[in-house]
């Protein structure tokens, strides 16, 4: 199994992050590689959604989501494409001054034969670019 985590900051408090994070439907309007996220359970704790995401060809996988506002938000894969197994989580933390820190943590196996240090640059080659669209995403919906 391969693991990645990285921890960033962002202009906005743990509150105002977990409603961008934790509004699934809404990664296809900023989120590059997501095409779309369909809602198949929402319960008042936990949520189900499937997600068609196209990096190297088109692929479709359901997670499962637990959520704890305003800092925890935990998903786990139970069906699709590629994925053996997965799971992740953000923790959100405010910082001083209307700021938030941010962890984000996946852990996936993969259906086919991939080598560990493939498997980990595969989970992790996209972090960089998901952060940075989630800082813009930030800038964009509460103008900070």
């Amino acid at each position: 199994m391969a693991s990645v985590e990285v921890t960033e900051k962002f202009n906005c408090t743990a509150q105002e992050f977990f409603d961008l994070v934790a509004d699934f439907e809404s990664y296809p309007e900023f989120l590059s590689d997501v095409k779309d996220v369909k809602a198949l359970k929402k319960g008042k704790k936990e949520k189900e959604f499937e997600f068609t995401v196209s990096i190297i060809k088109t692929i479709k996988y359901k997670i499962k989501s637990t959520q704890k506002a305003p800092s925890e938000v935990d998903f786990e894969f139970i069906g699709g494409d590629i994925f053996k197994s997965m799971a992740g989580s953000w923790r959100i933390a405010d910082l001083a001054g209307g700021k938030c820190k941010v962890t984000y943590q996946i852990e996936a196996s993969f259906g086919l034969l991939v080598p560990g240090a493939i498997a980990k640059t595969l989970i992790g080659v996209n972090l960089p670019s998901m952060m940075e669209s989630f800082k813009k995403r930030v800038k964009k919906v509460y103008k900070k």
